[in-house]
């Protein structure tokens, strides 16, 4: 199947006239509100859209920016261009808009800018992404989010939020009780995986249908915001996940248990699954997609399905596997004739070991024509499947950068991965049709997600050096100058930091102060939670020692939200990397064993180097809290805001935000997942776990340690503290600058923070 073949066939659907400019033009009334009349934007040769996007941006008669494209996402595209490489302005996940600072006039092009994607589609989220990270957002958090896609280009994102709506509605109609369908969804940060089939229900509460509404309503703006900006929105379809009671409504229905879930309880886990070839399948799915159309309008033929997730399917016999994938797509096209069935294709690559190469193509093989389905090549740059799959066996797919597990926060990137690997990719499949991102959850290390999507413009892997210098320039903008050790510290990062070879470990590394204690395995973890440090330390203080001495040459960068965002990031992750040697100097005294005294010896010396990691904890958390977005109470609260001043829901819902990012289950199924070196977690949950393993160490010998004895223990405190709505969130004054903190870090730590004595 030909890339081309399945472009026609997708192009056949859209309509040629040309779309309105007006939600573009309001990207600029928000962004810029003093340059509304500086821009003028028009759509040429809109027929061609379904192929590539090219933009063209010059001055106009009059001084104007005059952008001009083939699609909306191409004039998204191309203002994002003037204003990065021009204007050098931008905005940001966690800085927030930065483009209102860009001069008055705006400079003048001496030469047009052009460009062309090299791929049609610019793809964004994980399933999951709408738990780790967008779970609590709000409308003012999702123009953000929809704007900084536009501009860079994406053009088709997921649109999970409010589908719980259509969930509840097609229960209904077929008889459920709403109490039967409550028990079966799950709440906000744990939602992802039950709509992939992994869990069902809550384990400290119930989804009140006053939130399913709100959500329904605020998934009404965002996918009209999306149709607005020029992207196509991916819609969830009935995927086949079911309450237990189907069988009151449908005795006869065709159904099965899935497999458990990372040990959960049955209770919680083990989802009914309605097989795709029961008529009833069919007609969910029809009762599904038409709620959704009649809500949102006929904005998309993209519908994402994944039944398989970490859930082996009920046999694995190739027939078997075929036939539910054609069910699938039978369901699909009786639902909307013109469907593509987007499926994630990390089943693929998280269970090697069932989904072999023949049963992967039976499983693909269901959906007799190629162009109805589109995979997503979830972990491209890490763990590629499209080679493996010989491209899917003929499926458009799209190269994915997933990163990032959990949220987890480290510095890490594959630079050279995500620019020489797809456009090799591009060359040597005639099925890919794209490049997207797929984190698990937004965080840090905003560049590598930029670069990638700035790669589907260019038919050349980007040349690096330039790209972060170019990108520096934009993201401090705002100060009266850009010192040369601010491009200096991220070029360090970029040739070191950023750029890992080593896929043993394939992801952003975690802390192990993030981890429950141990005298073992916390170090060197690989895989795709990774606790190696994949870089030599020594580069990550040099380019931290280059970043905090240029505002001693810059003061005007002390007043900078990306400065400080990124200094308190750089600052964070010298700190975490140093809790390493202490925690081996722990574990070294608990195991030094004297010839006189050897019990009180020991004793004394693990609480003396007990202390100095306690205290190394202490002042990271102190550097964390001078930033609202690395503190704890930045997330508990909007969970308890999106309760609405409901108070037993506020409860409910901090409880599920404490869990997530701790405990990951009713009793700690996935612990420490989705950790976060957050100030006031640091504080009120990893420094009294340290603190507890310290006494441990301290009052028993090596030959009794009982590592499940220390762990029980632990669970009974960390139970506690999930409903704990005081632990962590002291009040914390937005005057404490990382200014006025570092300094006397550094005085305190100043065999970590050596390189930069002369600044304090």
């Amino acid at each position: 199947m030909r890339v081309a073949t399945w472009l026609l066939a997708f192009a056949a659907a859209v309509v040629a006239s040309s779309p309105s400019t007006a939600g573009i033009e309001a990207l600029v009334h928000r962004r810029l509100p003093q340059h509304v009349h500086s821009f003028e934007f028009s759509i040429a040769n809109a027929s061609s859209a379904g192929s590539s996007d090219a933009y063209t941006v010059s001055t106009a008669h009059g001084g104007k920016v005059k952008v001009e494209g083939n699609s909306l996402s191409a004039l998204a595209t191309g203002l994002h261009r003037y204003l990065t490489d021009v204007a050098h302005v931008d905005l940001y996940w966690y800085i927030g808009n930065r483009l209102d600072l860009a001069s008055d006039p705006l400079p003048h092009l001496s030469a047009p800018l052009t460009g062309s994607s090299i791929v049609p589609y610019r793809y964004h989220f994980n399933t999951v992404t709408t738990s780790y990270t967008s779970a609590f957002w709000t409308w003012e958090d999702w123009e953000l989010q929809l704007d900084w896609m536009a501009l860079r280009g994406i053009n088709l994102p997921l649109a999970w939020i409010g589908v719980e709506k259509i969930f509840v509605e097609v229960f209904q109609e077929i008889g459920l009780t709403d109490d039967e369908i409550l028990d079966f969804l799950s709440g906000p940060p744990f939602e992802a995986w039950n709509h992939l089939g992994n869990i069902q229900g809550s384990w400290n509460g119930s989804l009140p249908l006053s939130w399913v509404d709100s959500q329904f309503e605020l998934q009404k703006k965002i996918v009209k915001r999306m149709v607005d900006l020029g992207m196509t929105p991916i819609l969830p379809a009935f995927p086949g996940f079911v309450p237990r009671a189907i069988s009151r409504v449908f005795p006869e229905a065709n159904v099965v248990n899935g497999s458990t879930w990372e040990k959960f309880p049955t209770q919680w886990t083990n989802d009914t699954f309605m097989d795709p070839l029961d008529p009833r399948f069919t007609q969910l799915q029809k009762s599904f997609i038409s709620k959704q159309t009649a809500a949102y309008g006929n904005v998309t033929q993209f519908y994402t399905l994944d039944q398989f997730n970490e859930n082996n399917p009920f046999s694995g016999d190739a027939d078997y596997l075929r036939n539910v994938s054609r069910g699938n797509w039978d369901a699909l096209k009786a639902a909307d004739p013109s469907a593509i069935w987007v499926m994630q294709g990390w089943l693929f690559a998280s269970n090697t070991e069932f989904w072999t190469n023949d049963r992967i193509e039976a499983y693909l093989g269901g959906v007799p024509v190629d162009s109805d389905m589109l995979i997503l090549d979830l972990v491209s740059e890490s763990q590629p499947q499209w080679q493996r799959t010989n491209s899917y066996y003929g499926k458009p797919w799209i190269w994915c950068e997933l990163h990032g597990y959990g949220g987890n926060m480290g510095f890490y990137g594959q630079v050279m991965n995500i620019t020489a690997n797809p456009i090799a990719a591009l060359h040597n499949s005639s099925s890919l049709v794209g490049f997207g991102l797929s984190m698990e959850g937004q965080e840090g290390n905003e560049v590598v997600y930029d670069l990638l999507l700035d790669q589907a413009w260019s038919e050349t892997p980007i040349e690096t050096d330039s790209y972060f210098r170019n990108w520096v320039t934009a993201r401090y903008a705002g100060s009266q100058s850009i010192p040369d050790n601010v491009y200096l510290a991220w070029d360090t990062l970029r040739s070191t930091v950023y750029n890992n070879t080593n896929l043993t470990s394939n992801a952003v590394s975690k802390s192990i102060l993030e981890l429950v204690p141990s005298t073992t395995g916390l170090l060197n973890r690989t895989g795709h939670h990774p606790t190696t440090i994949n870089y030599n330390p020594d580069d990550m203080l040099r380019a931290w020692d280059l970043f905090y001495g240029a505002a001693f040459q810059e003061p005007s960068l002390w007043a900078n939200p990306a400065y400080d965002y990124d200094l308190v990031d750089m600052s964070r992750q010298v700190l975490a990397n140093a809790f390493n040697p202490l925690y081996q100097d722990l574990i070294s005294a608990y195991n030094t064993t004297t010839t006189r005294s050897t019990g009180s010896h020991r004793a004394l010396k693990i609480r003396a180097t007990g202390k100095k990691l306690i205290n190394l904890l202490w002042a990271l958390d102190n550097v964390l809290q001078t930033n609202p977005h690395f503190r704890l109470s930045t997330w508990t609260s909007a969970a308890r805001a999106s309760a609405a001043g409901q108070e037993n829901l506020e409860a409910f819902f901090e409880y599920e935000a404490r869990n997530q990012i701790t405990l990951w289950g009713p009793t700690g199924q996935i612990s420490d997942y989705a950790s976060k070196s957050w100030s006031g977690l640091v504080s009120s949950y990893y420094i009294p776990r340290w603190e507890r393993f310290i006494n441990y160490l301290a009052k028993t010998g090596p030959a009794d340690y009982d590592q499940a004895d220390f762990n029980a223990e632990l669970l009974e405190w960390e139970l506690g503290w999930q409903n704990d709505t005081s632990a962590g969130v002291s009040l914390v004054s937005d005057a404490i600058h990382i200014q006025d903190v570092l300094p006397k870090v550094i005085q305190d730590w100043e065999d970590i923070f050596s390189l930069s004595c002369t600044n304090i």
